[in-house]
C-alpha cells in the first residue's frame, strides 16, 4: 500500500523545510520533529481559504494595497487572487503544526512578483 499526505512536506527529523505564508505575511523555515502519526510531513504552506476567483469578488485592490503595506510588488489586479486574505492564518498554521517542526527563522517579505 502506497500512502500520501496531499499538500504537505516532509518533516524526518531534523530535515530542514520551508512553509510559507501568504505574500503578505510570514514564512518558515523549520526543521522536522519526525511525527509518525503525521506521516512524518508538515503542512507546505499556509493553503487557501478562498478560491482565487472567490478572492478576486471578494478583495478590493484598496484593501489589498492596505495589507501590503511596506512590502514592494507589483501594484496590480492582478495580485487580487493572492491576497493574504485569501489564505489561513500562517501564524495559526505554525501553531497546528507545533508537534510536526521546530520553527528555525521567520522570514518576513520585502518583495513580492507576479507576472501579469
Amino acid at each position: 500500500m502506497w500512502l500520501s499526505r496531499k499538500g504537505a512536506i516532509s518533516a524526518r527529523r531534523g530535515q530542514a523545510g520551508l512553509i510559507p505564508g501568504s505574500m503578505g505575511t510570514a514564512s518558515y523555515v523549520v526543521a522536522g520533529l519526525g511525527n509518525e502519526a503525521a506521516l512524518l510531513s508538515a503542512p507546505h504552506g499556509a493553503g487557501r481559504s478562498h478560491s482565487r476567483n472567490a478572492a478576486r469578488r471578494l478583495f478590493t485592490r484598496s484593501d489589498l494595497e492596505q495589507r501590503m503595506g511596506g512590502i514592494a510588488w507589483g501594484h496590480s489586479d492582478a495580485f487580487l487572487d493572492e491576497h493574504p486574505d485569501a489564505y489561513k492564518p500562517i501564524d495559526q498554521v505554525m501553531a497546528d503544526a507545533a508537534d510536526l517542526v521546530e520553527v528555525r527563522h521567520t522570514l518576513r517579505q520585502v518583495v513580492n512578483v507576479k507576472g501579469d
